[in-house]
């Protein structure tokens, strides 16, 4: 699929809120138009494999021969438990803390985060989740504990070694912070 050379399209995961480089880019106007799209891991792969996004912002993805990728942070992961529970009478929380739990499978490639926060809410078990998409899910009914021992998340600027937009600079300047009159 040919991209439109004036519409640079990035996908986002769940948890990355990118609208501080939205807003960042219309401020600077850079000769083209900026579409965000929400998508699951597992879709934002496939439509920048296919070419319907020309980047996207993915959660664990290293740079290779097909993409490159720019770290740019790492999240600290949650417990997601009901109010009532134990786990949500801990200021923070161990894997040692859970032995008795329910550890429920989130896959969240698949979009499983917020089915994952219904069945934590129906008291079902727990789950870990990264705390931004934690915070994108919260409900009155179930809290947020940071998990001490469990591997962080990082988030990267994903986009294809081959044919990038003409745009992936200019956008890539922004999430980089780099000013309107700074060089690359």
């Amino acid at each position: 699929m040919a991209a439109d050379a004036r519409v640079l399209v990035v996908a986002f995961v769940p948890g990355v809120t990118p609208g501080k480089w939205e807003r960042i880019w219309r401020e600077r106007r850079p000769g083209g138009r900026l579409e965000l799209r929400p998508l699951v891991q597992d879709a934002a792969l496939s439509a920048l494999d296919e070419g319907a996004v020309q980047m996207a912002f993915l959660r664990d993805i290293v740079a290779d021969d097909r993409r490159h990728a720019i770290s740019l942070y790492r999240e600290r992961p949650v417990v997601i438990a009901p109010r009532g529970s134990l786990v949500a009478s801990l200021g923070e929380v161990d894997l040692a803390d859970l032995p008795g739990e329910n550890l429920l499978d989130v896959d969240l490639a698949r979009g499983d985060g917020a089915p994952a926060v219904d069945l934590v809410a129906a008291n079902v078990g727990v789950a870990i989740l990264p705390q931004s998409v934690a915070r994108a899910l919260s409900r009155k009914d179930v809290v947020a504990r940071p998990l001490r021992d469990a591997p962080d998340t990082g988030i990267s600027l994903v986009w294809p070694t081959a044919s990038a937009h003409p745009l992936a600079d200019t956008f890539i300047g922004i999430v980089r912070g780099r000013t309107a009159h700074s060089s690359r």
